[in-house]
């Protein structure tokens, strides 16, 4: 009964992280002059300030240490984040967010692969079946924005493909190495990394005390607290299935953007999202009906 109670809980960290990830469309959609090289530093810089700060609360001055302690894996895994972050936002300063989310959408295909080839894990017909139509989901949700792509765009569209794979390769380091390591500091390293990365690019500042309140909530709520929940969340929840649930941030992005920022979804994202939330709830109910 335990490992139900775990799954679940773990189920609604996961469902609680993607809504999370969701809400940073609606909340970019009101700065007034940040530039996209910036929104990637500040808001990696506030994250990386928030994980930091929970951290010295539980750990005091151990905090130290416990960086120490990540090693090589905890320390790939924060180059994964950094990767995620960054691979995002220049994405989006080359290619349509349409185009950068189907890439994204990519990524459960990429762990299951992965999970089934380094983990030797089994995947459920079930889970392919839902990989496969939340995939269909994606594409339709999306379809109207694959026109003709340039060259740029196609660049940036190949820039994004960074995206699936540092998240398949970070869900199977959670996966291998999160029994033995605590693996919430490579959060931390991966703000920080993404942070250093992106300072060159986005100086010098043009943030106005308005952008950089939106970006501080961004950075601890958007991003920082979100990627912790998951981080606790792997341990109870296959490769495959973290992928898919996390899937639910570009289903929710819309529907946030109608809410918060009146951008009505076109009928394919309503379509395309109804399909991505009945492959997730599917592979749901079928896991619970197994156990």
């Amino acid at each position: 009964m335990q490992n139900k109670m775990t799954h679940r809980k773990a189920v609604m960290l996961m469902i609680c992280a993607a809504t999370l990830w969701s809400i940073a469309g609606v909340f970019t959609r009101h700065l007034e002059v940040a530039r996209n090289f910036e929104v990637t530093f500040w808001r990696s810089f506030f994250a990386a300030v928030f994980i930091a700060g929970v951290m010295l609360r539980q750990y005091k001055w151990a905090f130290i240490p416990r960086l120490k302690l990540l090693g090589k894996i905890g320390f790939l895994s924060g180059c994964m984040w950094a990767t995620m972050y960054s691979c995002f936002m220049i994405a989006l300063t080359m290619t349509t967010v349409a185009n950068t989310s189907i890439m994204e959408s990519l990524t459960p295909l990429f762990t299951a692969f992965l999970a089934w080839m380094i983990l030797r894990q089994h995947i459920p017909a079930r889970t392919w079946w839902a990989i496969a139509a939340a995939g269909l989901g994606m594409c339709w949700m999306f379809a109207g924005s694959l026109t003709e792509v340039d060259s740029r765009g196609l660049t940036g569209m190949l820039i994004a493909l960074g995206i699936p794979f540092a998240s398949s390769i970070n869900v199977i380091i959670l996966k291998k190495g999160g029994h033995a390591v605590d693996l919430v500091p490579a959060v931390f390293v991966g703000g920080s990394l993404s942070a250093l990365i992106m300072l060159p690019l986005a100086w010098p500042f043009q943030t106005s005390l308005h952008d950089i309140a939106i970006l501080a909530i961004l950075g601890f709520f958007q991003l920082g607290l979100p990627c912790m929940l998951m981080v606790k969340a792997s341990n109870s929840l296959s490769a495959p299935e973290i992928a898919l649930l996390s899937l639910l941030e570009v289903l929710l992005a819309p529907i946030w953007a109608w809410l918060g920022a009146g951008e009505v979804p076109a009928q394919s994202s309503i379509i395309g999202g109804a399909i991505v939330l009945t492959a997730l709830v599917f592979n749901e109910l079928a896991d619970m009906r197994k156990d």
